[in-house]
């Protein structure tokens, strides 16, 4: 996997990395400040994306919904993109409703034995911020802010 720490990716990434492993649990009372919600209580995908971005100067969702908490929040924000680049936002679908979905920051893409899967940097990734792997084919929305 790339490093992501280098400085070729959006600011929001850095704002993002620094909060890289922090768990919902050992990290709760600095997750529960960043995220303005209780990590241990919330899903908490979106309050993670909207913080990094509010961090990095640019609106969340909370600029273009009435539900900024909901990862699907984001398919109205910023503009459609069919390929992503670093630090665009990444929605995926989540459990079996529609209203459920999971959201992140485009890293980079892997091809594992002939399956395209995106690098996710997201918050609430088995408890935690941390990097990883969701099949491409999966995504239901790309979406990027531009100044």
């Amino acid at each position: 996997m790339a490093d992501v720490r280098k400085s070729r990716f959006p600011k929001q990434i850095a704002v993002g990395m620094e909060y890289l492993d922090y768990d919902e649990r050992k990290d709760r009372s600095v997750l529960k400040k960043f995220l303005g919600v209780d990590p241990s209580k919330t899903e908490w995908c979106a309050a993670y994306v909207n913080s990094v971005l509010k961090k990095s100067g640019i609106p969340g969702s909370e600029s273009v919904s009435n539900v900024p908490l909901m990862a699907r929040s984001f398919l109205d924000w910023g503009w459609p993109i069919k390929v992503p680049e670093p630090g665009d936002i990444v929605v995926f679908p989540r459990g079996n409703r529609g209203w459920q979905g999971h959201v992140g920051f485009y890293i980079e893409t892997k091809i594992i034995n002939g399956i395209e899967y995106y690098i996710i940097l997201g918050g609430n990734q088995d408890d935690k911020v941390s990097l990883k792997m969701y099949k491409a084919s999966s995504v239901i929305g790309i979406r990027r802010y531009e100044l």
